[in-house]
């Protein structure tokens, strides 16, 4: 499929620049079918969505917890480099770096600024000297491999909550404030290293989980650590061309046991957010392939961590979702082809048409759409 098949047109006035006053003050967008096959649209309130469920779905919420991303340093001075390799000195200079994700104890993938000049065996300095980094190689999607190191008494994660910044979306054009670090985070964030927020979730509130749960709705939680695979950019002309990066997820055993018994008993698993669909489609997938030739048939969904890379456009079979909460996504994006693979390409781009036409805000601080 042809990338230009997902494009829309967006005033750069809807792209939402802060949240809502209230974290349930969004609106909601409910996509959904007549009997009749016909695409139909409600204009409601997120407030409202506990009314809106039938009462006996089982909702699937992502607890990443987001990182203080981006960090600002400085290439090292030759008399600053400590090692046993003789090299030839960096030139100074500032730096920007971008976490993406963990591979190892204080060893993260990132992306830099600027990439052309620091190549293995840099070192960077942040916070007047109080955390170190080195490059340790390269990595594909123009990634670096950064080994960090504490200069004082702080852990390296703690120098990251108190020198890193909020990793805004770039279409948020303003620079981050005390305000995100709360408001960019799900009020259920539990488990850090993600990099991106699961938008979907930042609308609830203490107040409507417990609306739902009295509504009768099961709820469950996975982790998937947002980061490259669900924001890179699709730069190949077709979709097929195009490589996800992956991104850790992890699925608690209680929560694989309450998957596997809504199926069971026929009640819809309603995904919030598309990242907690990537980290389910990915489970079942893995789950499928792992069983493959044995005689049993296998559980919908196994508990335990994975890598997803999993790019979901249209022509896709979803194994696990049956209904999904979002917000809106970018034209050309991995978000918008994975939604359009769960609802119609049509009948998500109608939907879209409908959100501009109506004022809908747009991205991570804006709206969402509600599709079952």
């Amino acid at each position: 499929m042809r990338l230009d098949d997902f494009d829309y047109d967006l005033p750069a006035s809807q792209i939402a620049q802060y949240p809502p006053p209230r974290r349930d003050g969004a609106r909601l967008l409910l996509v959904g079918r007549s009997s009749a096959g016909q695409t139909l649209f409600t204009d409601t309130l997120f407030s409202q969505l506990p009314d809106l469920l039938r009462g006996d779905e089982l909702l699937v919420f992502n607890n990443a917890r987001v990182i203080p991303a981006r960090l600002f340093g400085r290439r090292a001075k030759l008399e600053e480099v400590i090692s046993a390799t003789p090299r030839q000195p960096e030139p100074t200079g500032e730096v920007e770096v971008f976490l993406s994700r963990e591979i190892a104890p204080d060893t993260w993938e990132a992306l830099v600024k600027p990439g052309r000049k620091l190549q293995p065996g840099a070192r960077i300095l942040f916070g007047e000297g109080r955390l170190a980094g080195e490059i340790i190689s390269r990595e594909d999607f123009g990634l670096r491999s950064i080994k960090f190191q504490s200069l004082d008494a702080c852990t390296v994660t703690q120098h990251f909550d108190a020198l890193g910044h909020m990793p805004l979306p770039p279409y948020i054009n303003r620079v981050d404030e005390n305000s995100d670090r709360e408001r960019y985070q799900t009020v259920f964030a539990k488990r850090p290293g993600a990099v991106a927020a699961p938008t979907a979730g930042l609308h609830f509130t203490p107040e409507i989980l417990q609306a739902i749960r009295q509504r009768g709705v099961e709820t469950c939680e996975l982790t998937l650590y947002v980061g490259l695979g669900t924001f890179q950019p699709i730069r190949s002309e077709t979709l097929e061309q195009h490589t996800m990066h992956a991104e850790s997820y992890d699925i608690p055993e209680d929560s694989a046991a309450r998957i596997c018994a809504a199926r069971a008993a026929g009640r819809p698993i309603l995904a919030v957010g598309t990242t907690v669909v990537r980290a389910l489609e990915a489970a079942a997938l893995e789950t499928l392939q792992s069983a493959s030739g044995r005689a049993k048939s296998p559980r919908l969904i196994a508990a335990g961590g994975g890598q997803a890379t999993l790019f979901m456009y249209p022509g896709f079979t979803f194994r696990v979702v049956d209904a999904l909460l979002t917000n809106f996504h970018l034209p050309r994006s991995t978000l918008l082809a994975l939604v359009s693979a769960f609802a119609g390409r049509t009948q998500i781009l109608e939907a879209y048409r409908h959100a501009v036409l109506g004022g809908y805000r747009f991205y991570s601080y804006g709206d969402c759409m509600l599709v079952r």
